[in-house]
C-alpha cells in the first residue's frame, strides 16, 4: 500500500473513508456498515492478540519453571524486556500510524507474532527466550490496543468513542477466553504443543483480519473524516506539531503519570496473581476460575459506559475509576483465603480495569484534541509501557526480598494512589476540547 503513487493512494483512501460514515436524518453523521465491520473485525483481532501474545504468559510461567528450572525473576525478566521494547516503540509506532495508517504495521505484527509463538514452543535456552521476547515487544507495540485505537480515532470521526468502547467489549474477554483455554490446552497436550495452537490463531485469523479490513484506512494526520460540513466545523485548526502543543500542557503530564501508574499495577497483577493466590494455598483450578471473572467484569463496566456515553465524559469516568482502583487492592490485601473476598476483588478490579481501558483510549482526544492522536498517545504510553515492563520483574524482586507478596501489595496500593492524584490534576487543568 505504501508504494502506490500518491494520487492513487489518496483516491483509494478517500473512497474507503467515506464508506465508514453516512448521513443521519438530523444532518449529522452515523457509522455506516463498513464502519461497524471495521470495529468488530478489529475487536476479534484484539481478543486473539491480547489472549495469545500477552495473557498466555501468566499461564505458561509455572510449567516452564518446573520443566526448565528457570526462576520467577529469570522468566519475568524476559517478559519485562519485551514490554520495555514495546514501550520504547510506542512513540515511533504512533507517528507511523499518524502518517501511514495501521494496515502494513498490524498485518506484519500478527504474522511475526505467530512465528514467535512457534519459536517459543521449541525454546530451551534462556538467552534465546530473551531474544524471542525482545522481538515480541515489537509485535506487542504493533498489534494491541494503541494502534487499534489510533485507527478508529482516525477513521470514525466524532464516533471514535463508540468505536473504541465497542472494540474493548470483545477485547475485554481476552483473559476470560484465553487463560482457561490455554490452561486446558496445556493439560491436554503440554505447554509446548499448546503454543502451536496459539500461533495458528495469529497466523490464520489476526493476520487475515488486519490484511482485509485495514486496507485503505486513513492515517491520523489526514483531513478529518466526515459526511457533512457540520462535522468539520467542530475540528480545531491543524497546527504544525500536535505533540509539541500537547507537551506544553499540564494535562499531558498528568495523564502520563496516571497511565504509567495504572500500567505498572495492571502488569504486576496480570503476571503475579496466580503465584500470589497459590501462596495463599488456593488450588490452580480455583485461581483460574476466579481470574476468569476479570473478562466479564471488564465487559460489564464497558457496557455501563456504553449505555451512559451521552451523559458521562471520559474525565468524569476517569475520576471515578482511579478512586476505586486503590480500594480493589485493599480488598485483595484483606481477603486472605476467603473465596468471597477474593471474588469481590476480581469483580471490582475487572470493572475498573475495563473502564480504564476506555478512559485511556478516549480521554486524550477529549482533553488534548484528536489531531495527531496516535503520536500524542504514543508519547503518553512511552513511560507507561516502561512501567509495565519493569512491573513483573520488580514485583518478583519485592517478593524475593520479603519472601511473600505483602510488600508487593503495599507498593501497588501506593502507586494507584499517586495515579489517582495525577489524573484528577490532569482533568482539572485541561480545558474541554471540541470534537
Amino acid at each position: 500500500m505504501l508504494t502506490l503513487p500518491p494520487s492513487r493512494s489518496a483516491r483509494g483512501r478517500k473512497a474507503r473513508v467515506t464508506s465508514f460514515l453516512t448521513s443521519s436524518s438530523d444532518g449529522g453523521t452515523r457509522m455506516a456498515r463498513a464502519g461497524w465491520v471495521l470495529v468488530w473485525a478489529l475487536s476479534v483481532g484484539q481478543l486473539i492478540s491480547w489472549g495469545t501474545l500477552y495473557y498466555s504468559f501468566a499461564v505458561y510461567a509455572l510449567p516452564m519453571e518446573r520443566e526448565l528450572g528457570w526462576s520467577k525473576i529469570e522468566l519475568n525478566g524476559a517478559l519485562s524486556l519485551g514490554l520495555l521494547i514495546g514501550g520504547l516503540l510506542a512513540l515511533p509506532v504512533g507517528a507511523w500510524i499518524d502518517r501511514r495508517g495501521g494496515h502494513a504495521l498490524m498485518v506484519t505484527g500478527s504474522l511475526v507474532g505467530g512465528v514467535l509463538l512457534l519459536l517459543w514452543s521449541v525454546t530451551t535456552d534462556l538467552v534465546a527466550f530473551y531474544a524471542l521476547w525482545a522481538v515480541m515487544g515489537v509485535v506487542l507495540s504493533a498489534t494491541l490496543y494503541e494502534p487499534a485505537f489510533a485507527v478508529l480515532t482516525a477513521n470514525l470521526g466524532a464516533h471514535y468513542r463508540r468505536g473504541i468502547t465497542t472494540l474493548t467489549l470483545l477485547g475485554g474477554l481476552a483473559s476470560t477466553v484465553f487463560i482457561p483455554l490455554t490452561q486446558l490446552l496445556i493439560e491436554i497436550m503440554g505447554w509446548r504443543h499448546s503454543l502451536i495452537v496459539l500461533a495458528a490463531f495469529n497466523l490464520g485469523v489476526c493476520a487475515t483480519v488486519h490484511a482485509v479490513v485495514l486496507r485503505g484506512t486513513r492515517p491520523g494526520l489526514s483531513p478529518a473524516p466526515s459526511m457533512s460540513a457540520g462535522v468539520q466545523a467542530g475540528e480545531a485548526a491543524p497546527d504544525r506539531s500536535p505533540l509539541r502543543r500537547a507537551l506544553g500542557t499540564a494535562a499531558f503530564w498528568g495523564l502520563l503519570v496516571a497511565f504509567s501508574g495504572y500500567g505498572f499495577v495492571g502488569s504486576a497483577m496480570t503476571f503475579h496473581l496466580i503465584p500470589l493466590l497459590t501462596e495463599r494455598s488456593m488450588d490452580t483450578a480455583t485461581i483460574v476460575a476466579m481470574m476468569a471473572l476479570i473478562g466479564p467484569m471488564q465487559v460489564f463496566g464497558r457496557l455501563v459506559l456504553l449505555a451512559a456515553e451521552h451523559r458521562l465524559t471520559a474525565r468524569m469516568t476517569g475520576r471515578v475509576v482511579v478512586a476505586l482502583q486503590p480500594v480493589s487492592v485493599l480488598v485483595l490485601m484483606l481477603a486472605s483465603t476467603s473465596i468471597f473476598w477474593v471474588a469481590a476483588f476480581f469483580v471490582l478490579y475487572g470493572m475498573t480495569n475495563g473502564m480504564m481501558t476506555i478512559v485511556r483510549g478516549t480521554i486524550v482526544p477529549e482533553v488534548l484534541g484528536r489531531r495527531g492522536y496516535a503520536t500524542i498517545n504514543g508519547a503518553i504510553a512511552l513511560p507507561g509501557a516502561f512501567a509495565r515492563a519493569v512491573a513483573p520483574a520488580g514485583a518478583a524482586l519485592l517478593w524475593e526480598i520479603g519472601n511473600n507478596y505483602g510488600a508487593v501489595l503495599w507498593f501497588m496500593l501506593a502507586v494507584y494512589c499517586v495515579a489517582a492524584v495525577a489524573l484528577w490534576a490532569a482533568t482539572s487543568a485541561a480545558p474541554a476540547q471540541e470534537e
